[in-house]
Order: C-alpha cells, then sequence, then structure tokens
C-alpha cells in the first residue's frame, strides 16, 4: 500500500517519526535524565539514523519541542476574548501551566546569545511566544499609559517568566502555578512601568 504523502509533501511516516522525536525528547528531559540522540532515538523505537536524518542535535529537538508548547500557547491566547492586562494575566498562568506540565524539558534550549538576539534573528521557540504575547503586552501599556516598547516588553517578560526561574519560585518558595503567575504578573506590570519611565532614560 502507497504511503500517503502530506500537503507539507513529506510522507505520513516520516511526519509520524518525527512526532515521536520530539515527544520523546520531550517525556525523556520532563524526567530530569540527560539524554543523547540515541536515548532519543530508543524511545521514539526509531534507529539513532533516522532521528539525525531529522534533527542535527538534541538541542535542535529540544528547540522544536519548545516551538511545539509555543504553538499551543500561541492557540490559546487566540481563543481567549479578553485584552490587555486581562489577557496577560490569563495567558500568562498558561505559560506557567505548560512549563509546570512539561517539566525540566522546558529548562534545555540555551544559547550563549541574548534573548533579543535570539527573537530578532527569528529563532521560531521564541517568535511564536512572541506571536502569543505581544498583543497582551502592547495593549497593557496601553492601559498603564506607557509607550510600547516594542520587543523590550517581551525580553522583560521573558526574564520573569523563564521556566528555571518559575520552578524556582516553585520548588524553593513553595508557591503554586497560579500564585506564582499572579506575582510574576504583577512584577512585570512594575517593570514596564519603570522600564518606560523618563527616569529610565526612556525616549517616547
Amino acid at each position: 500500500m502507497a504511503t500517503i504523502s502530506t500537503a507539507s509533501g513529506l510522507r505520513s511516516d516520516t511526519l509520524r517519526n518525527r512526532k515521536h522525536i520530539i515527544r520523546s525528547a520531550g517525556r525523556l528531559f520532563a524526567e530530569g535524565r540527560q539524554a543523547t540522540m540515541a536515548d532519543i532515538a530508543r524511545a521514539a523505537e526509531v534507529s539513532t539514523a533516522t532521528a539525525y536524518r531529522h534533527f542535527a542535535s538534541v538541542d535542535e529537538v529540544l528547540a522544536r519541542f519548545r516551538f511545539d508548547v509555543g504553538s499551543e500557547l500561541l492557540e490559546y491566547s487566540r481563543q481567549q476574548q479578553v485584552s490587555g492586562l486581562a489577557m496577560l494575566r490569563v495567558v500568562s498562568t498558561k505559560w506557567v501551566e505548560l512549563v509546570v506540565t512539561h517539566g525540566r524539558a522546558m529548562v534545555h534550549t540555551r544559547s550563549g546569545e541574548g534573548y533579543l538576539a535570539r527573537l530578532r534573528t527569528g529563532a521560531t521557540h521564541l517568535t511564536v511566544q512572541a506571536d502569543a504575547l505581544s498583543p497582551a503586552l502592547r495593549d497593557t501599556c496601553l492601559e498603564l499609559g506607557v509607550d510600547d516598547p516594542g520587543d523590550e516588553a517581551m525580553f522583560l517578560w521573558n526574564i520573569l517568566f523563564d521556566p528555571r526561574e518559575i520552578f524556582d519560585l516553585i520548588d524553593t518558595l513553595g508557591l503554586g502555578p497560579e500564585d506564582t503567575a499572579r506575582r510574576l504578573v504583577a512584577t512585570l506590570v512594575a517593570a514596564l512601568k519603570g522600564w518606560c519611565s523618563p527616569e529610565a532614560g526612556h525616549r517616547p
């Protein structure tokens, strides 16, 4: 029987293998394990050679995993009927929930470059996240009466909502996910006001 081809040009079995590799990497790293491509391939029930045909490295698999999580966040944000600060709260809370759900798989995508540099050069696991948050951040700035600093607002959000910091608050301070999100959003609001203030050297 012929293998069905998809609109993207990839065969159905190829797509299935790719999804299994991504999900298997997510499961392994969520457990706090350090996995190699061979480990990921074994968990996905494919050969290591097959895994390498899809991804050049473990970091690349995890970046794709983070993209998929970011896509889930984007879809959630598009379904919301609120805007501004209310939107920022619900989408940020959803992000914290996703971080908790996917565990340590969310903290392994690292780079020597800073967040803004990677965002501006189009790192897809960051741009999809920005697509989910940027409208809420823009409208929140409008509500606060401050100028929208553009992707600098995402920079501030990322500092506070980095998965490592979320786990630190939950594991070290014993905060629940909702309390974590609530406190971080309140801190972000103050940070936006400070960042955009004349005292900080901001120029409209």
